[in-house]
């Protein structure tokens, strides 16, 4: 996941000005809300070809959870960060559904992300830190239920209408719009056991709200992130998201093992380079205009690595923990 600033693309056409479908949408539901007769409005104005065009530019057409490209293997669900039509940790909530057609709700999801599925996902161990000892990893892994869907689990007092705002919510699921995932995951950067696995960072947990670390209901790995230390949005982001599912891991770990290679080649076409150069001016200028090609040639392998890095690449936020991880060991 990686953080991303939602001013940087206009809101789309359906959803601006006072006329618009957007506003009459959400007339239509105030009032059946205010006196509820037969079934609801429809949510449509969401799904307008705008939104996902804007969504579309905004994420790079990836996912704003896992950073997949979904427009190569599925079309994409406009998803509402806060559901728009009920919360399934509150059966009695009737979904945020005054957030159905406001643009800072709306985010882009690649299916795996949004929709309720089973995925085979690892076993971490007791902290959520590794795997488990015994390094198996998938094979002792099991099938999760994980996807978005209408989920929205919270600490603290949850809005049950537009009127009470969001000041007693603390969220658990993030956002990449509103907040930096860099704060809450880190990626497992293991060159001796390369494995794309997103990880919750240590967290201080200073930002909660009064009295949520105490005294409400949680899950179990709500309860173990919390005893360990570990950033709880973090947690349950993977959990819920499924940020650990089979495929998406496979895909990371072919881009790890890829920087594995790059940076190999990168060292070793830069050794090649110094070791003609030792002495240069006693060598003929062949040798030294190969060295020099060499060293163009490294050049453009780093380049190579950064343009991976870059937010229009998928997993950028993983490829840009690698090069941060590739600076400390070249400086070691």
């Amino acid at each position: 996941m990686r953080a991303v600033t939602r001013s940087t693309a206009k809101a789309p056409e359906a959803l601006s000005g006072a006329d618009s479908p957007a506003a009459k949408e959400l007339q239509k539901l105030t009032a059946w809300f205010a006196a509820p007769d037969g079934s609801p409005p429809a949510f449509a104005v969401y799904k307008a070809d705008s939104v996902k065009q804007q969504l579309d530019a905004l994420f790079h057409g990836k996912c704003a959870y896992c950073e997949s490209f979904f427009a190569s293997t599925a079309p994409v669900d406009v998803e509402h960060y806060r559901p728009k039509g009920a919360v399934s940790e509150d059966a009695s909530h009737p979904g945020y559904w005054w957030l159905a057609m406001d643009w800072d709700n709306l985010l882009p999801s690649c299916i795996d992300c949004n929709r309720k599925r089973k995925q085979v996902t690892p076993r971490l161990s007791a902290k959520l830190l590794t795997l488990r000892d015994d390094r198996q990893g998938f094979n002792q892994g099991g099938l999760l239920l994980s996807g978005k869907k209408d989920s929205f689990p919270i600490l603290g007092q949850r809005a049950m209408s537009a009127a009470q705002g969001f000041a007693d919510e603390y969220p658990l699921l993030l956002d990449p719009c509103r907040d930096n995932p860099d704060e809450h995951l880190k990626f497992h950067i293991d060159r001796s056991n390369l494995i794309g696995l997103v990880l919750p960072r240590p967290h201080t947990g200073t930002d909660l709200p009064p009295g949520a670390a105490a005294g409400t209901a949680r899950e179990g790995n709500l309860e173990e992130a919390l005893a360990a230390g570990l950033s709880l949005k973090g947690s349950v982001s993977i959990h819920v998201y499924g940020l650990n599912r089979l495929g998406l891991v496979q895909e990371r770990t072919r881009l790890l093992r890829q920087l594995e290679f790059l940076e190999m080649l990168a060292l070793e076409v830069g050794a090649m380079a110094d070791e003609l150069l030792l002495d240069p001016t006693a060598l003929p200028p062949k040798v030294v205009d190969a060295a020099r090609r060499l060293y163009f040639l490294q050049d453009q392998i780093l380049g190579q690595m950064k343009r991976m890095a870059r937010p229009e690449a998928p997993y950028s936020a993983m490829v840009r923990a690698w090069i941060e991880d590739f600076k400390v060991r070249l400086q070691a």
